[in-house]
């Protein structure tokens, strides 16, 4: 039987347990991990997200810093398998 087909967000996650076990028993290394993650998104998008790309970065800060539960829910929305589901 195939392997059910993995979220973004899960493969992000399995990407970052790839570069937590790179670094070893160093330490700092998921927060060395998660920053490697960081520098690359922070990259795609200014590439990508056009000439307010830092508004919606700052938006994005601004809800994980005033509204965790909410950060939480797009977490979990964005985890999800069903496609009728939406971002907090």
């Amino acid at each position: 039987m195939p392997a059910t087909p993995q979220t973004p967000t899960e493969r992000v996650e399995q990407l970052f347990e790839a570069l937590t076990a790179h670094y070893g028993a160093g330490d700092d290394r998921e927060l060395r991990a998660a920053a490697k993650l960081l520098l690359v998104a922070l990259d795609k998008i200014r590439s990508h997200g056009g000439h307010n790309w830092s508004g919606l970065l700052d938006e994005y800060v601004h809800i994980v810093k005033h509204d965790p539960e909410r950060f939480a829910r797009m977490l979990q929305s964005n985890s999800s398998r069903s496609s009728g589901e939406l971002p907090a």
